[in-house]
């Protein structure tokens, strides 16, 4: 997932079903390119297959990102796989900030502090429970009726020391 295009994937695909041609259409890549990053998530387990459509004579697969079934605390995985997300996202943050919709309500916060457990629960839970409305309310591309947003959350427990 550690790449700006794979995230934007991840997004589209929480909303439907699409072709690889769908996708690059919509992200404005090459047909070739997008095709690469979708077999990457396939292979990775990240999206599965959702079917298939006829396409001039041709079959096209459609894939979809299984948000609902993945597990809602993820495996931890390596610190330099991480790290390596969290640059991939701060690309993709950049770029939907050029694109965001100026003077209309938003929200960022950022905390590096110490709270109790029972708030640090809490706190997750909401954010979990935040992440699966948006996830599970997320439509096609355009929908009439739909706005486009963007949220994101990372939310972890730091050692009790800092590291340099």
């Amino acid at each position: 997932m550690a790449h700006p295009v794979r995230l934007r994937m991840l997004s589209l695909l929480t909303g439907s079903a699409m072709s690889a041609a769908e996708v690059a259409r919509e992200l404005g890549l090459t047909h070739a390119n997008a095709s690469y990053h979708l077999r990457i998530l396939f292979e990775s387990g990240t999206v599965v297959e959702a079917g298939e459509e006829r396409i001039r004579g041709g079959v096209a697969k459609r894939y979809r990102y299984p948000h609902e079934t993945r597990s809602r605390r993820r495996s931890p995985g390596t610190t330099e796989s991480r790290i390596a997300e969290v640059r991939a996202l701060g690309r993709e943050l950049e770029r939907r900030m050029r694109q965001r919709k100026r003077r209309t309500p938003s929200h960022l916060s950022d905390l590096d502090g110490w709270v109790e457990p029972e708030v640090w629960k809490r706190v997750r839970d909401l954010l979990e429970e935040a992440s699966a409305l948006m996830h599970d309310h997320n439509q096609p591309p355009r929908t009439p009726g739909t706005v486009h947003v963007s949220a994101t959350s990372w939310t972890f427990e730091m050692t009790k020391r800092p590291r340099s």
